[in-house]
């Protein structure tokens, strides 16, 4: 598993062959893809329309290609799916991330779980749970939300 994300990053995402900080900001890539596959999978019920908010939010997010948001959306399956908890994520993110990303994180979520126009009581449970364990507070969580309905009737 290490040589396969070691070989994504050199392949797609370093683009003078790798320092500390340029794997910094890959673990922190794959910290948020895997969060926000696991809002996908949370209900017991992987949609289509969440799957694909997945996908643009770590495109647009990254400012990946297609290509490498694939490669990175399936190395954060993986990690996602090897995690016995959410603090390994989180503990990246806190460590670099400003409040205003942090929050953009929280948003995101909140856009994958209303992706399918409906909003199960697992979803809304995690969506708070990660939002805690990144410090956002309770006002911006809500401003989080509001944003992602407003965004999910615009589009």
């Amino acid at each position: 598993m290490l040589n396969q994300i070691r070989s994504f990053f050199q392949q797609y995402l370093t683009p003078d062959g790798g320092d500390s900080d340029a794997a910094a900001a890959h673990r922190l890539q794959l910290a948020v893809g895997a969060l926000l596959l696991e809002m996908t999978r949370v209900d017991g019920e992987v949609r289509p329309e969440q799957c694909a908010r997945v996908e643009a939010a770590i495109r647009e997010h990254f400012d990946l290609s297609a290509e490498e948001t694939a490669a990175l959306i399936e190395l954060a399956e993986s990690e996602r799916h090897e995690a016995t908890d959410y603090f390994q994520f989180t503990q990246l993110i806190n460590a670099d991330y400003s409040a205003q990303q942090k929050e953009a994180i929280v948003e995101q979520l909140w856009a994958v779980a209303l992706a399918d126009r409906e909003l199960h009581r697992y979803e809304e449970h995690l969506v708070r749970k990660i939002s805690l364990l990144l410090h956002v507070p309770h006002a911006a969580f809500i401003a989080a939300k509001h944003r992602a309905e407003a965004g999910l009737s615009a589009g």
